[in-house]
């Protein structure tokens, strides 16, 4: 079974995309509720808007499972990443607003969740640790970016509306204070999006996990609230919008490189 796709790049960066998948087998599927079953909560459309990074060199890895299936962002102790808030789990069986994902009794069991790990969790992440391992043992160095896309209002997950970008660097612990400053200074010379750094989205697992500064391995995370780019309500693409947006990604992509 393919649970994701990797273009090898030749530049020192790899952009990770562990949301963007909508694949859900059938066994799975039929156990879902109505709305589930539209896997709302998928990352809509990051593959494409990252598109372009294949010409900057860059690494894509992207999955074709919906986190429906397993989150590949989050741990496989299923430890929360936020504790104290709403938040959702491995194998999640709430939505993100607070509706089940699935028929009542029909949630997977601990056996299950092992096996969701095993054959979709698993290879993702031993394909990211290799590609980073490659990357790093080319060039010396090598930026995790972890790209997502969420609705910018999601009451059951946060207060009011979402800014447009929300960079995430673990409080600053996944990479080096020169490149999140950067960042910072691209972000900040832009008119064309509110941002914030490390607020309600400071990173998930891949970010926190894989970020190791010292060793020359840099994590960012950047949330995009999915109106920037698409309708939220139909998630149909918009081709001004993504095109405006895609200009401060390459931007920002660029930075990593530097």
């Amino acid at each position: 079974m393919n649970t994701f796709t990797l273009h090898r790049g030749t530049a020192p960066l790899l952009v990770s995309l562990p949301h963007d998948g909508t694949q859900v087998p059938d066994a799975i599927m039929a156990r879902l509720t109505a709305s589930a079953r539209r896997v709302p909560d998928t990352d809509w459309h990051v593959a494409r808007l990252y598109g372009f990074a294949r010409e900057l060199g860059a690494s894509l890895l992207v999955p074709t499972q919906s986190r429906y299936v397993v989150d590949l962002n989050r741990g496989e102790d299923d430890v929360s990443l936020y504790p104290g808030q709403n938040t959702t789990g491995l194998c999640p069986v709430r939505q993100f607003d607070g509706s089940p994902v699935y028929l009542e009794g029909m949630e997977p069991g601990p056996d299950e969740v092992r096996e969701r790990v095993e054959r979709y969790w698993l290879p993702y992440h031993l394909a990211l640790r290799a590609e980073l391992d490659r990357l790093h043992a080319t060039h010396g160095r090598v930026v995790l970016w972890e790209a997502h896309s969420i609705r910018g209002q999601l009451p059951f997950l946060f207060e009011g509306l979402l800014p447009d970008l929300n960079l995430g660097t673990a409080g600053g612990a996944s990479c080096s204070p020169e490149l999140q400053q950067r960042l910072g200074l691209a972000l900040a010379g832009q008119g064309d999006y509110g941002w914030v750094a490390n607020g309600r989205f400071k990173g998930g697992h891949i970010t926190r996990h894989y970020g190791r500064p010292e060793l020359g391995v840099d994590a960012v995370q950047l949330e995009v609230s999915q109106r920037c780019y698409m309708d939220e309500a139909t998630h149909e693409w918009s081709p001004g919008a993504a095109e405006r947006l895609q200009g401060l990604l390459r931007s920002l992509l660029q930075t990593c490189l530097e």
